[in-house]
Order: C-alpha cells, then sequence, then structure tokens
C-alpha cells in the first residue's frame, strides 16, 4: 500500500508540473506539420466543444489569416491592419497591443509572427509593410536595439533597383539560432522586386546572408537566365512568400520559391529560370546551397509553390527516412530525401505544349511526380461543365473556345486551367500525421483562364486614368466594374464608400490581396484617387504601357457561371488524405457547401477555401477555410465529419490548437472578407467545458 501511495504522489506531483503543450511556431512548428499531441479533446467527445472565449479586434478593415502562436500561457497575433497584440491564452483578455504610432497604418495579409528568446531576452517579430518589427514579448514595446530603433527594411538584400518596388511579408519568417530568415511577397508584374532569401541577425538586425534566387555571373543557375536577367528591371521574383520549414539539427532550412516575373509571358528571361518554382535546401548558418529541385520549368502559369514544405519521416523498403514533401497549385505532392534532394517516387519529365504566342520561350518538358496520385483534377473534359448552370449552354460554347492542355501556355485566345491560380494547394499548407503517415491538404478546383492581349496605346481621360489603366485595369477592369464574383470589388461609385483619405492609404500600403504602389510619388497616388473620385479635370489623350513587354495580362479572371459558381461540375472544394508511405490516397471529403444550393436540394459541392487543417493525437482532423462560415472537425483516420459549428464570420486561416492549465482549446481566426463573404473582427477559442 504504501508504494501505491508513493506512486500516487508522484503522479500527483508529476501532473501539477506538466508543462501545457503549446502552439510555439507557425504551423505549430518547425517542420510546418499542423500537428499537436494534445488528445483531451477527441473522437468521442469533440460533439462537446463549446466556445471558451471570444476577442473582439474592433478591426474588420481586411482580412485576418493569422495562424496564432502560444508561448507561456499568452497568445500573439495580429489585426486586419497589422496591429500586433497579446492575450492571456486561457481567457482571452489582452495583455497588451502595439502599433507604432509614428508609422501609417498597413492593409495587407499577415499570417503569423514569431517568438524568439535568449536568456531574459523574449521578443516576437512580425512583418508590416517593408518593415521586420521587434517587440518586447512581455510588455509589447519596441525592441530599440533591434536594426533602426526597433525595425529593419525588408529590401535591405535585395540592391538598389528595389528601393520603390513593393516588398512585404505576409508569412512569418523562420529561427534559426539567432538568424531569422525571411520570406517576400512582391508585384508579380514587370516591376516585381528580385525575391532573393534574406537572413537577419534577431540580436541587432543586421543583414547576416542573401542567397541570389536569380544569380549573376559565376553563379550556379545563372546560365538558365538570359545573360544579365538579374540586372533587368522587368525582370523579378522568383521569391519564397509562402514560408519556409526547418531542420534545425540538420541545420538546413528548405525554401520553395515562386515564379520569376512578368508571371505570364518569358520572352525576356528564356531559360528554366533557376531559382525559381524550386524547393530550395539551403544551410542555414551561411544561405549556401545544398540541393534544389526545380518543379515548374519557366513558369508562364503563376505556379507558385504555395506553402512551407512539410518535413516528414516516411517508410521505404523497410527503413525509415526523413523526407520533405512539398504541396503544389497544380495538384502534385512531391517527396525528397531531406539531406540528399533525391525523389522518393519517381519524378517524370513529361513532354508539354510549347506553341506559345509569339517571342516566348517554353520548357519541352515539365516534371510530374508518378506518386502521389494528384489530389486535384488535371484538365478538362468538353462534359465538364455544371450542370445545374443557369447558361449552361452558353459555357459550354466558351469551353470549345479556350486551350484546355494541361501545361498549355497562356494564349491571346485564352487558356484554361485547372487548377486555378488559388490551387490546388494554396498557402494553408499541409497536415501531418507521424502515426499514420497520412498527408492532409485541402483543396481548390476553380478554373482561370488566361488571355494575353498585344501591347498598345490606351485612350485616358487624365493622367490619373493613365495611372489607373496601368496599375490597376488588370484586376478592376478599364471601367472600374471589377470582378466581384473573383474577388475583385467594383471601384464605380467608390466615393459613397471610402473616404479620400481610406482611398489614399489604400493605394500607398495596399489591403487584402491588393499590392500597394511604393513606386508612385505623392502627386501620381493623388491623381489616381481623384480619378477614382471623380473630381479629377478631364484631359484626352494617350498612353503607352511603361513596360517594354509585348503582352498584357487581360486580369485574373475565374471560370464562372452567371450566378457566380464555378463553371465546372463539383466538387470545388476538397480535403485529402494521402499516405506518403505508400503514395496511395486513403480517403478524400467534400470541403465546405453553398446553403442555398442545398436548399435545392443540389449535393454538397464544396467551396474555394483558404488556411489549412489542425491535426490531433486525439484522432481529430480541424479545418475552417471555407466560405461558408463553419468550422468543422473530422475522424483523421477515415474523414468522416464529426462536429460542425457555425462562425460569426468566415475563418480563412489556419486554426491552433494548444494547453493551458491542463485544458486544451482550439482557436481561430474570424475576419471574411474574402469571396464575397462578410466582414468579422474576432478570434474564437473552443475548448470542453
Amino acid at each position: 500500500m504504501k508504494q501505491i501511495s508513493l506512486a500516487l504522489s508522484f503522479l500527483l506531483v508529476f501532473a501539477t508540473f506538466k508543462k501545457d503543450v503549446e502552439w510555439p511556431e507557425y504551423l505549430g512548428g518547425p517542420d510546418r506539420n499542423h500537428y499537436s499531441t494534445l488528445d483531451q479533446v477527441n473522437t468521442k467527445n469533440v460533439s462537446q466543444l463549446q466556445k471558451a472565449w471570444e476577442y473582439h479586434t474592433g478591426d474588420s478593415s481586411g482580412q485576418m489569416q493569422c495562424n496564432p502562436i502560444i508561448v507561456n500561457g499568452l497568445l500573439y497575433a495580429t489585426t486586419a491592419s497589422l496591429e500586433l497584440f497579446a492575450l492571456d491564452a486561457a481567457t482571452g483578455i489582452e495583455k497588451w497591443r502595439f502599433r507604432n504610432p509614428r508609422e501609417r497604418q498597413w492593409y495587407s495579409q499577415n499570417r503569423g509572427v514569431v517568438y524568439w528568446e535568449q536568456g531574459a531576452d523574449k521578443r516576437i517579430l512580425f512583418s508590416a509593410g517593408n518593415w521586420l518589427y521587434a517587440v518586447d514579448a512581455e510588455t509589447g514595446q519596441p525592441v530599440t536595439s533591434f536594426g533602426e530603433q526597433g525595425r529593419v527594411n525588408l529590401k535591405s538584400g535585395l540592391g538598389p533597383q528595389s528601393e520603390k518596388k513593393f516588398v512585404i511579408a505576409a508569412t512569418p519568417g523562420t529561427v534559426f539560432n539567432n538568424l531569422i530568415i525571411m520570406p517576400l511577397r512582391l508585384s508579380e508584374g514587370s516591376d516585381a522586386a528580385p525575391g532573393y532569401i534574406q537572413a537577419f541577425d534577431i540580436p541587432t538586425g543586421k543583414l547576416v546572408w542573401v542567397f541570389k534566387t536569380i544569380p549573376g555571373p559565376g553563379e550556379a543557375g545563372y546560365e538558365t537566365w538570359d545573360q544579365n536577367n538579374h540586372l533587368n528591371l522587368e525582370v523579378g521574383g522568383a521569391n519564397s512568400w509562402a514560408g519556409m520549414s526547418i531542420d534545425r539539427r540538420r541545420g538546413i532550412v528548405y525554401v520553395p520559391t515562386g515564379s520569376a516575373a512578368f508571371d505570364f509571358y518569358g520572352g525576356n528571361r528564356k531559360g528554366d529560370n533557376l531559382y525559381a518554382n524550386s524547393l530550395v535546401a539551403l544551410e542555414a548558418a551561411t544561405g549556401k546551397r545544398i540541393w534544389h529541385y526545380q518543379l515548374v520549368h519557366h513558369d508562364v502559369w503563376d505556379r507558385d509553390l504555395p506553402a512551407p514544405p512539410n518535413l516528414v519521416t516516411v517508410m521505404r523498403n523497410g527503413k525509415k527516412v526523413d523526407a520533405v514533401a512539398q504541396i503544389t497549385k497544380q495538384g502534385y505532392v512531391y517527396v525528397f530525401d531531406r539531406e540528399t534532394g533525391k525523389p522518393l517516387f519517381d519524378i517524370n519529365e513529361v513532354i508539354v505544349p510549347t506553341n506559345g504566342v509569339p517571342g516566348e520561350y517554353l520548357s519541352p518538358t515539365q516534371p510530374i511526380p508518378v506518386a502521389p496520385a494528384p489530389f486535384a483534377r488535371q484538365g478538362f473534359q468538353e462534359n465538364a461543365i455544371n450542370p445545374w448552370a443557369e447558361n449552361f449552354a452558353e459555357l459550354s460554347a466558351k469551353l470549345k473556345t479556350y486551350r484546355k492542355e494541361v501545361f498549355a501556355p497562356p494564349s491571346l485566345e485564352g487558356t484554361l486551367i485547372l487548377p486555378g491560380f488559388d490551387g490546388g494547394g494554396e498557402w494553408g499548407g499541409a497536415g501531418f500525421d507521424q502515426e499514420s503517415g497520412l498527408l492532409y491538404v485541402n483543396s481548390n478546383e476553380v478554373p482561370n483562364i488566361i488571355k494575353l492581349s498585344a501591347a498598345k496605346k490606351a485612350t485616358v481621360a487624365s493622367a490619373g486614368n493613365a495611372i489607373y489603366l496601368q496599375h490597376c485595369a488588370v484586376c478592376h477592369r478599364d471601367d472600374l466594374s471589377g470582378q466581384p464574383a473573383a474577388g475583385y470589388p467594383s471601384l464605380q461609385n467608390i466615393a459613397a464608400k471610402k473616404t479620400r483619405k481610406e482611398i489614399l492609404a489604400v493605394v500607398s500600403s495596399g489591403k487584402g490581396m491588393m499590392p500597394g504602389f511604393p513606386q508612385l510619388d505623392e502627386n501620381q497616388v493623388a491623381m489616381i484617387t481623384e480619378y477614382l473620385l471623380g473630381t479629377e479635370k478631364k484631359e484626352v489623350g494617350s498612353v503607352t504601357s511603361k513596360s517594354s513587354l509585348p503582352y498584357t495580362f487581360d486580369g485574373y479572371t475565374k471560370f464562372l457561371d452567371i450566378n457566380g459558381y464555378p463553371a465546372i461540375t463539383p466538387p470545388w472544394g476538397t480535403l485529402t488524405a494521402i499516405d506518403l508511405n505508400t503514395g496511395k490516397h486513403v480517403w478524400k471529403q467534400t470541403l465546405g457547401v453553398y446553403k442555398e444550393l442545398l436548399a435545392k436540394g443540389i449535393p454538397p459541392t464544396g467551396t474555394e477555401n483558404y488556411g489549412g487543417a489542425v491535426v490531433t493525437k486525439g484522432g481529430l482532423l480541424f479545418i475552417a477555410a471555407t466560405r461558408d462560415e463553419t468550422f468543422r472537425a473530422f475522424d483523421k483516420k477515415t474523414g468522416k465529419l464529426l462536429w460542425e459549428t457555425e462562425l460569426p464570420a468566415s475563418c480563412f486561416a489556419t486554426p491552433s490548437t494548444y494547453e493551458v492549465n491542463g485544458k486544451q482549446y482550439v482557436v481561430l481566426a474570424c475576419g471574411g472578407n474574402k469571396l464575397g463573404t462578410k466582414k468579422g473582427d474576432s478570434y474564437i477559442a473552443f475548448s470542453l467545458q
């Protein structure tokens, strides 16, 4: 009895001092696997989840895509206009809030923040505009010893040609010892900055190393570009906007990159264009390249690698292999040996069309994995039109006019691309369960139309109109009508919706998916603002784009029916479980519903979805992501829906799960404000009561 009593006492003491399970990094950890060992909430009791607390930011001015981190009982995240805050993670009570009053209000996506500590020095690092800030994690005060009074310029290592170009970081950096390695989001036009990878010293803010994704003379990969493309002001991009994963034991950071810019024509950047569209393994301490694999050659389809890769361990030939798995917009998963870059499943160089527009260079092959099978549809069938579309005949006729082969190049007549610009896989990334070897990825199946036009002079009514046509019409149309169904609002009658001050701020700093235009001076910003308000003096003339490229892009157009639904057969959003040991799909679910279609007796169609899933030891997969304002929990083994609840606004972000004082919580940002959904301003945590 005495031994039993001592054992019970030990267990009680252990339970008392047991450290809570946190969510200390973006997507849960350096492996970016969205995984938690928590099992208090499980398949048997998930139906009992209730709202534990709700924190209103008071700011619904844009999207909230933040995956909160939780460290030492505090939750760190940002508002829609990039104010950083800390909450008591058990109650949702605000501890502090930071916005430098001397700075402008920024409007762009933010998907997370970084925690770093060294002894008593504890910091949060986050980005707003082209600045990386360091803030004391306990007080919310700027760390003035970091860079320029608490901030460093994200353009520091990009060269003088980037001084007036759009540069931000929507995704948090990756920490290795005292370094933070930064992703960048850039313009995707001919005005793009180069997307070099930069590492900064966290204690001081000094730039430590730069890896050039557009190599110069004497650097590996230079031969895959036109000569001096690294100096060409109309060639940029090849940036890692999606963020990175890191193997700290090996000292390797895994960097997924996007396309070179301009996105849809590459006649001025002939060659395969390393290191664009590549998974690049770098020595984290120095930036030295260890290995790379290019997943799209000479991209003209906006096929950026959209999410951090997952660091996984899989079984191959009876042995455990540490690997890195990269999802793509095309719906492919590529799996490589983590140290050597050798593919674990064969990758074939498949012959693809090369008859693009005159002057274009296209690769004759593209690398396509034999396994796993794609998690999204590839290409089109003539009978693929949505059977419930009211304008079915019109859509069927249109479909016949477009090019639609897999990897068909952009064209003057229009090329249908499926998966579309937003995937397939997107920035939410994939979850991974090490116990089973299953990778979970949510996917979009909404096609886009790529259409090019020959560059030409345009008649303009004013200087402001000329600036608008050059910078804004690709999304908002020449007549300001926008593409509301595709997420680009009409700017007609904007004076009734926005003040002059608000328009000036958005044009300068951007908002949501819209980039700012730092290359425009104050006078040009004022002219475009007066044009939008209808108060500018009209002087008819003509203007030619400053770009020397022979083609312009006609806009990010989705292939939709007359009511704004995808024009192809469902599903339009899916969730797939893939066994990375075998490459086989285990289950697939339609993700999301249109309630008005359900009311008509139409089965669940799925919806576009943004933000990833959380996977737990408790047997659950939590995901929101859909436009239908719903948060769901699935059985991770079978894909069975176990629980769902309505949210005050759609959550286009990846949730986090954590434990405080022995209680498990799941928290998510409900910001809406995308795909025509209503606005929201809250972070909501759920727990068992």
